[in-house]
């Protein structure tokens, strides 16, 4: 009988194992469109986020961020081209992941001139909304708006793709989406470095809304 013990325990992990991965926790949003309800949606700030990367001398890329993002989005699955979102972000919060380029992003310009980049105490960007217009599918959109920056406003196109929906951890109903565009920041009026950190600039959104 000792022989057969353990081909015993192995046919019972196998037996068990299906069973434990039925019972595993799922996450709580799912990419699945009927989930989402009408009404107004509140950015969660915890996890909506700009990131931002340039091309450095053409050696690499660098990175930051931009958090603490606050807005609205208000959407009906029944009109999804009639949804609108406005959001704030405060560039005053970009982060790097070096301590001296972020103080040099936020620092003041050189003998009282002009900063570098957004100076010390930079107005909040704000984006919103003019246009929406989904694939025939309903997961992707081309969002259109208007971006100000640095005192400046300018169109912007978002293309964007919806991530998941769902209740959250806090009881909230939530969606998610992706975003992504690219920008010149001359046309913003920052053109420190040029061309040697590039002008063009892309941007990934990962964006979190909680119902109201």
């Amino acid at each position: 009988m000792r022989r057969f013990a353990p081909l015993a325990v192995l046919a019972l992990a196998v037996v068990a194992v299906p069973a434990v991965i039925a019972q595993a926790p799922s996450a709580p949003g799912a990419p699945d469109k009927t989930r989402v309800t009408a009404g107004t949606y509140a950015a969660d700030p915890l996890h909506t986020m700009v990131v931002w990367e340039v091309d450095h001398l053409g050696f690499s890329d660098y990175t930051g961020i931009f958090g603490d993002v606050t807005g609205t989005l208000v959407l009906d699955p029944a009109n999804p081209a009639a949804a609108r979102v406005d959001v704030t972000i405060p560039v005053a919060k970009v982060t790097t992941a070096n301590a001296g380029l972020t103080a040099h992003l936020l620092r003041e310009g050189k003998d009282g001139g002009k900063p570098d980049f957004f100076g010390p105490a930079p107005a909040d960007a704000k984006f919103v909304s003019t246009k929406v217009v989904l694939d025939d599918d309903g997961d992707e959109a081309t969002v259109t708006g208007n971006l100000t920056l640095n005192g400046v406003t300018r169109p912007v196109t978002l293309e964007v793709e919806f991530h998941g929906a769902g209740v959250g951890m806090n009881k909230k109903e939530t969606v998610g989406f992706e975003a992504e565009t690219k920008i010149k920041r001359s046309d913003f009026g920052i053109t420190m470095g040029i061309p040697f950190v590039s002008d063009e600039v892309e941007l990934k959104i990962h964006a979190a809304f909680e119902k109201q």
